[in-house]
């Protein structure tokens, strides 16, 4: 318990740290956006409206320490702004909608990809110099040194224009009604195949490798040669002995990669046009929307340290020495 409260408290601190980054960056910015929003609508928007919008984007002539109360006390309540790029839509709802796809998306596909690339590395380790070490193993790497994007672009090209057996763009077609139907729900999941599959190709021999390469590290030590030599079942040496002290660096990795899960894939999102939270970002920069960008880097910073104190406690989990020394 004194091990979890002193990294609960080392991650309050990094998440109050971003949280007061979140609101000092903007303001040592030039502009603001309700200039950008006058600017951006040509004059269409009367002067007088300027300090009226000034004071609904959080930006007042009020002291500092009187806005970043304010700009807490929001936050406590979950409100993180007007979105001007699609004004007057708030920012909480805007990332709320491209989460919901980023998640779908890419956490089934990280997921997917963690379980299956640590599988075959054990699978690699155990027998080694079979078919799966000799030839599966560098041939995912080799198919994981390609640029990512490149990836999606050959699986769009290949499967979307090529020979048209998935969807091009998009999260599912315009002429299918959302709603918790099963053709809704088939629409879906034929759109998320391409850009799925390029994200579990992308990054399957990493998982794979990294996974092998810690097992056989793992399978020399005393601890499985006194295992063999108590004539335990084989399966229950690779899993519950070599497989189980092996997992703990993957672990932290999948960690890592779940937290930025919610950045979204941003190059897949891009080329298939997907309307996760990476598109949102791309979109709030190349419109200067300075509240969503802000809620994103948000978001996005505190899923990673809610991710790695996750993992903490799960390495705490799978690992008795860390509660030993803890």
């Amino acid at each position: 318990m004194h091990y979890v409260l002193r990294r609960l408290g080392f991650y309050l601190i990094a998440a109050w740290a971003s949280l007061t980054l979140n609101f000092v960056i903007p303001r040592l910015a030039p502009g603001d956006p309700a200039s950008a929003m006058f600017a951006r609508f040509e004059g269409r928007i009367q002067p007088e409206a300027m300090a009226a919008l000034r004071a609904v984007f959080g930006f007042t002539d009020a002291p500092w320490h009187v806005q970043y109360l304010t700009y807490l006390k929001h936050l406590m309540s979950g409100e993180l702004g007007l979105s001007y790029a699609y004004y007057p839509s708030s920012v909480s709802e805007v990332i709320g909608t491209g989460l919901v796809w980023t998640v779908g998306l890419a956490g089934f596909a990280v997921i997917f990809s963690f379980a299956l690339g640590s599988l075959l590395g054990v699978l690699a380790a155990w027998n080694r110099g079979g078919w799966l070490d000799s030839v599966v193993a560098p041939a995912l790497a080799f198919l994981g040194a390609f640029p990512y994007f490149w990836l999606a672009m050959l699986a769009l090209y290949l499967f979307g224009f090529g020979l048209g057996w998935f969807p091009l763009r998009h999260a599912y077609s315009h002429d299918v009604e959302p709603g918790w139907t099963l053709t809704f729900a088939a629409d879906v999941a034929r759109h998320a195949v391409l850009p799925a599959a390029s994200i579990v190709v992308a990054t399957l021999g990493s998982w794979m490798l990294s996974m092998r390469n810690t097992m056989v590290a793992t399978l020399g030590t005393d601890t499985l040669r006194l295992a063999h030599a108590k004539g335990l079942p084989p399966r229950q040496v690779m899993l519950r002995y070599a497989a189980r002290n092996a997992l703990l660096p993957n672990v932290t990795g999948f960690g890592m990669a779940l937290g930025f899960v919610l950045s979204g894939s941003l190059l897949t999102e891009i080329v298939f046009s997907y309307p996760g939270t990476g598109y949102l970002l791309i979109l709030a920069v190349r419109n200067q929307d300075y509240p969503l960008m802000q809620g994103l880097f948000l978001v996005i910073t505190l899923a990673v340290l809610a991710a790695n104190f996750a993992v903490d406690l799960l390495c705490l989990w799978l690992d008795p020495r860390t509660r030993a020394h803890a």
